[in-house]
Order: C-alpha cells, then sequence, then structure tokens
C-alpha cells in the first residue's frame, strides 16, 4: 500500500504535466496562427459574370497603402442604387455570380473586389488592410463610378459585415451611404472566438477586432440585419445583438439554412425584403 501511495501522486503529476503542456501549445498554436483562421483566402478566378450572362467590368484599382487589388463592377438597366459588396473571409469574389445576378435581377449595380491576398488582388490579408481596401473600393465607386454616396449599398456578409460596417462609420458626413445590409455578421471578433473556442482564452489571445458591433453604433444610415436561424457559424443572436445596436434605424430577416446560403435558401423573402428595405 505504502509503495502505491507514493507512486500514485508522482503519475498524477505526470499526467497533469502532459495536460498542461499539451494545453500550452495548443494555446500557443492559436495565437501564432489565428491569422490562418481568420482569413481562408483562395487565388483561383473559377468563374466570371460573363460566363453566366452577366455583363460586367474587371477593375484594378490600388490601395491607400499601394497595395494593387482587383474588383468587378455589373452593372443593372434602368439601376436605382449601386451595392459594394464586402464578401467573407473564404474564396473571392468568383464565388459571389449567384449573389450578382440576384442583385442585378433586382435592379441593383454590384461592384465586388477581394480584399489583398484573395483573388487578382496582391498582398497579405490583415485587419488594418482590409479596411483599407473597402475604403479604396468605395472611391472607385463614387469617384471612379461617379456613383453619389447616398446611393450606395455598403453590404457586408460574414467577416464582411465588421469591414463594411467600419466603412460606413468612418465616412464623413458629406459621404454616407444611403443604406447598409449586415448579412451573417457577427457582434465582434472575440466574441465569435470565444465561442468557436470556448476552452482557449480567446479574448486575451486574439490579435483582431473587427467590432461591428461598435462601428454600428457610429453610422447614422437605415441598416438591415439578415441572419439565418440555421447559422452554424455565427449563431442568430449575433444578428439579435445588431439589431438590437441598430435601434429605430434596424430592420431583420431571418433567413432559413446554413452560414453560407441563408440568402439562397430563402431567396423569396430576401428580395421582397431587401426592395422593400430599399424603397425599390
Amino acid at each position: 500500500m505504502s509503495h502505491w501511495a507514493g507512486e500514485m501522486p508522482r503519475y498524477l503529476l505526470y499526467a497533469l504535466a502532459i495536460v498542461v503542456g499539451g494545453y500550452v501549445v495548443v494555446v500557443s498554436l492559436f495565437y501564432l496562427l489565428q491569422s490562418r483562421l481568420m482569413y481562408v483566402p483562395s487565388r483561383q478566378i473559377e468563374t466570371t459574370p460573363a460566363v453566366h450572362g452577366l455583363a460586367y467590368e474587371k477593375i484594378a484599382f490600388t490601395s491607400a497603402d499601394g497595395v494593387a487589388l482587383s474588383g468587378w463592377w455589373v452593372p443593372a438597366p434602368e439601376s436605382r442604387a449601386t451595392v459594394l459588396f464586402c464578401h467573407g473571409n473564404g474564396g473571392n469574389i468568383s464565388h459571389l455570380i449567384e449573389r450578382l445576378a440576384l442583385l442585378r435581377e433586382l435592379g441593383l449595380n454590384s461592384f465586388v473586389f477581394d480584399y489583398r491576398g484573395y483573388g487578382d488582388s496582391h498582398g497579405t490579408p490583415s485587419e488594418k488592410g482590409t479596411y483599407l481596401d473597402a475604403e479604396a473600393a468605395w472611391r472607385v465607386v463614387v469617384e471612379d463610378l461617379d456613383v453619389e454616396p447616398r446611393q450606395v449599398v455598403v453590404y457586408g456578409w460574414s467577416l464582411g459585415g465588421a469591414i463594411a460596417a467600419h466603412l460606413a462609420a468612418t465616412r464623413p458626413p458629406t459621404e454616407q451611404p444611403g443604406w447598409m445590409v449586415l448579412e451573417s455578421a457577427f457582434t465582434s471578433a472575440p466574441d465569435i472566438g470565444s465561442e468557436l473556442y470556448p476552452l482557449l482564452p480567446v479574448r486575451w489571445l486574439t490579435q483582431f477586432s473587427y467590432n461591428t458591433l461598435q462601428y454600428l453604433s457610429r453610422t447614422t444610415c437605415p441598416v438591415l440585419i439578415v441572419h439565418s436561424r440555421e447559422d452554424e457559424l455565427i449563431p442568430i443572436a449575433h444578428g439579435r445583438r445588431l439589431l438590437q445596436e441598430a435601434g429605430n434605424r434596424g430592420r431583420f430577416l431571418e433567413t432559413n439554412g446554413n452560414h453560407a446560403v441563408g440568402y439562397s435558401e430563402s431567396t423569396a423573402a430576401y428580395r421582397r425584403a431587401l426592395a422593400d428595405f430599399l424603397s425599390l
């Protein structure tokens, strides 16, 4: 008995050391590799609007810090507004063809662009970089394409929700967008990170803010929040919280389907809500 009584604590210490050591390794890897978790770009442009019968123009432009960027201008006949679309953290603009076709059917021009490191855009993605890229895309729309700011719909999907909200929040009074749409967006990177990785001290470790909630509080335009009740990645509670922050400026559309296909699973409701929101 004395032998085992003396050995058990040593085994427990060994086991504890292994568990703690493993946890430290996981935490360290998360800290070092979190940029790869945040950004999942694809360089390959798999298709273009023209392949699907949509007229478009490829536009090359440059961010304020000198990064070469790429986007598509997809005009709509007799358009009433222009959507500046900020996509999510994965893929690139060639994955948005269905979305572009739907917006065009609603009489909306679209300008979609790739953040640095995505598609044909140069550079490496970063939080500051994505904000600069969106600002450069805004300049393309209001200056090069000569669209009045009040006729611009700043639209952000998933990670793009934070980028779109930041863009709207940082426009001067004379350049406020007419509308903002936040689809499948999170309240902040630390909020969603702590939910996705509950066993890690994400709020201490994260190098990203992407504080959609804070940026939204600094905007003045009408806001449509679109979120699926079945979103497996970003719970609908994030959309509800954003709606609460928007107050009287906000509307909410609850859709079906997973994180990536909510709008397409509820196409009829989506079309009606977007057209009504924009008074088209």
